[in-house]
C-alpha cells in the first residue's frame, strides 16, 4: 500500500551487524551498512518481513564482511577499491580464462569492472553495480556469476535467440525476476555437486582447493603439489569437466531434460544464493587444506 513504511533492522541489531562486518574499517558509516543489510532482506524475504526467526536466519547467512566492502566501493572509498582490485581482479580474470581461455572473456571481465566502478550516470550521480550484491553468497562467487551472466548475454545477442530488454543497464540483469523453479535449481545443483566433488581424487580436488578457495595461481599450484604449470591447467580443466559431466546425469537422473539443465545452470549462475563452490572445497574441520588462511 502506497504510504507504508518499509520494514527496519532494530537498532541493536543494525549495530550488531555493523560491528561483525567491520565495516568501519573501509569507513562505511552504520546507517550506510543498515540500508544495505535491510535491502538484502527485503530482497529475500519480501519488502515487509514479519518473522523474526526467519530474518535472524537469513541476516547469519550473511556475507556481512564481503557486503561491508561492497558498499565501500560503491560510495568509491579509495582504500576500500584498492584493496578489490588487489583481490578481486584475479576471481574475475580466471572466471573470464574459464569462460574463454583463448582470452575472448577478458573484456566482458574488464566491462564488468566498469559497471562495478560506476562508469554510467543516473539521475546526474555515479551507478555502481555494487549496490546489486546482498551478501547471500561470497563477493566472489557473486562476481563469477555476474560475468557467467554478461557471457549469456552476449551470446543471445549474437545468435538472436531472445531479445535483449528494452533497459540494457545493470539494474536490468539485476532486478529481473527469479524463474518460479529457481529455489529447486539450486538444490539440486548443490546436491549434485556435493556429491560430484566427493567422487572426485584428493589430487583433483586439492587443485580445485588451491584455485578457487585459496586463490593461488597457477605456478604456486605446480610447486605446492610438485607439477608443471601447464600440467596444473591441463587438470583443472579435466576436472572441471569431469565435475559438469557428473552434475548433468545427476540432474537427468532427477528426471531433467537438456532444455531443463541448461535453463537450470543458467538461473543459478545469475544468482547462486547460497551455492558457493569456495565453501564446498572446505575441508570439514575448516582447515585450510595447504596451510594459510583461504582470502575467499
Amino acid at each position: 500500500m502506497a504510504g507504508m513504511a518499509l520494514w527496519q533492522l532494530d537498532p541493536s541489531t543494525a549495530k550488531r551487524v555493523h560491528r561483525d562486518a567491520q565495516a568501519a574499517q573501509w569507513g562505511v558509516s552504520a546507517d550506510t551498512f543498515t540500508r544495505a543489510v535491510e535491502r538484502s532482506v527485503r530482497h529475500a524475504l519480501g519488502g515487509d518481513p514479519t518473522d523474526p526467526a526467519q530474518i535472524e536466519r537469513h541476516l547469519k547467512g550473511l556475507r556481512l564482511e564481503d557486503l561491508a566492502l561492497a558498499c565501500a566501493c560503491a560510495d568509491g572509498h579509495e582504500r576500500a577499491w584498492e584493496h578489490f582490485i588487489r583481490e578481486y581482479r584475479p576471481v574475475l580474470y580466471r572466471a573470464a580464462a574459464a569462460i574463454d581461455p583463448s582470452g575472448g572473456a577478458r573484456d566482458l571481465a574488464d566491462a564488468v569492472y566498469a559497471e562495478l566502478f560506476g562508469l554510467s550516470q543516473r539521475d546526474g550521480a555515479r551507478h555502481s553495480h555494487f549496490v546489486y550484491f546482498h551478501g547471500r553468497s561470497s563477493l566472489a562467487t557473486w562476481l563469477r556469476a555476474v560475468l557467467a551472466q554478461r557471457h549469456v548475454d552476449r551470446i543471445r545477442a549474437g545468435r538472436s535467440l531472445t531479445p535483449l530488454p528494452e533497459d540494457e543497464s545493470p539494474a536490468a540483469l539485476a532486478t529481473s525476476p527469479q524463474p518460479p523453479e529457481h529455489a529447486r535449481f539450486v538444490g539440486l545443483l548443490r546436491t549434485a555437486l556435493v556429491a560430484a566433488l566427493g567422487r572426485l581424487d584428493p589430487r583433483g580436488r586439492l587443485r580445485l582447493a588451491c584455485y578457487y578457495a585459496q586463490g593461488l595461481t597457477l605456478a604456486q599450484i605446480g610447486r605446492t603439489l610438485g607439477e608443471h604449470e601447464a600440467t596444473v591447467s591441463r587438470q583443472l580443466a579435466r576436472t572441471r569437466a569431469a565435475l559438469r559431466a557428473d552434475v548433468e546425469r545427476q540432474l537427468r537422473d532427477a528426471g531433467l531434460n537438456d532444455d531443463a539443465i541448461a535453463e537450470c545452470f543458467t538461473a543459478v549462475a545469475g544468482d547462486p544464493g547460497p551455492l558457493d563452490l569456495t565453501d564446498l572445497l572446505q575441508p570439514a574441520d575448516g582447515k585450510n587444506p595447504v596451510g594459510g588462511r583461504s582470502r575467499f
